[in-house]
C-alpha cells in the first residue's frame, strides 16, 4: 500500500512539473522541431508528458478519441482536438503554408487586433507538428504570465444625465 502510495505521489510530481515550464517541455520542443513527420509515438509521448488535461477526462470521451485518432494517423485531427481540450479559451488564429514551412499562430485574446494579442506562434514543413509546437509554445505562455482579460464596457442607461459645469 505505501509503495501504490508512492506510485501516486510520483504521478503527482510528474504531472505538476508539467503545469510549470521545464527542462522536460524544452526538451519534446526540440524533439517536435526536429521530427520529419508524426508518428505514433511521438504522439504518444506529446500526449503523456504535455497533455495534463487529457489525462484528468473521464475514460471514453475525448481519451479515447486521441487514441483512435492515433491509431488512424489523424495527425492534424490529434494537433486540433488537443489545442481544443489542453487551451481553454485559446483558439486557431491563423494557419498558413509558406516556402515549404506551415505557420501555426494561436491567440489567446482571439477578438483582440493581431497587433496587441498575445500570440503562440510556431512553425514546422509538417502540418501536423507546426500546430501541436504551437500548442507547447501557448501552454508556455500561459503557465509563465497570466493573461488578463479584456475590459468589458457596459451600455449607458438610457436616461443618462451630464453633471458637468461649463460655466
Amino acid at each position: 500500500m505505501l509503495q501504490e502510495a508512492a506510485t501516486g505521489l510520483g504521478r503527482f510530481r510528474d504531472r505538476a512539473m508539467l503545469l510549470n515550464p521545464t527542462d522536460a517541455s524544452a526538451r519534446l520542443l526540440e524533439k517536435l522541431q526536429s521530427a520529419q513527420a508524426a508518428t505514433p509515438e511521438l504522439m504518444r509521448e506529446l500526449v503523456a508528458e504535455a497533455c495534463p488535461r487529457l489525462a484528468l477526462l473521464p475514460r471514453g470521451g475525448m481519451p479515447e478519441r486521441i487514441s483512435r485518432l492515433i491509431e488512424q494517423a489523424a495527425w492534424t485531427e490529434i494537433g486540433l482536438a488537443l489545442v481544443t481540450v489542453e487551451l481553454p479559451g485559446w483558439e486557431l488564429r491563423r494557419l498558413a503554408y509558406d516556402d515549404g514551412e506551415w505557420h501555426c499562430a494561436l491567440s489567446g485574446q482571439p477578438n483582440l487586433p493581431a497587433e496587441i494579442d498575445d500570440i503562440a506562434a510556431a512553425h514546422h514543413p509538417a502540418l501536423p507538428l507546426a500546430i501541436v509546437c504551437a500548442l507547447l509554445e501557448a501552454q508556455s505562455r500561459s503557465t509563465t504570465h497570466k493573461v488578463t482579460a479584456v475590459p468589458q464596457i457596459r451600455p449607458v442607461p438610457t436616461h443618462a444625465l451630464c453633471c458637468d459645469n461649463f460655466a
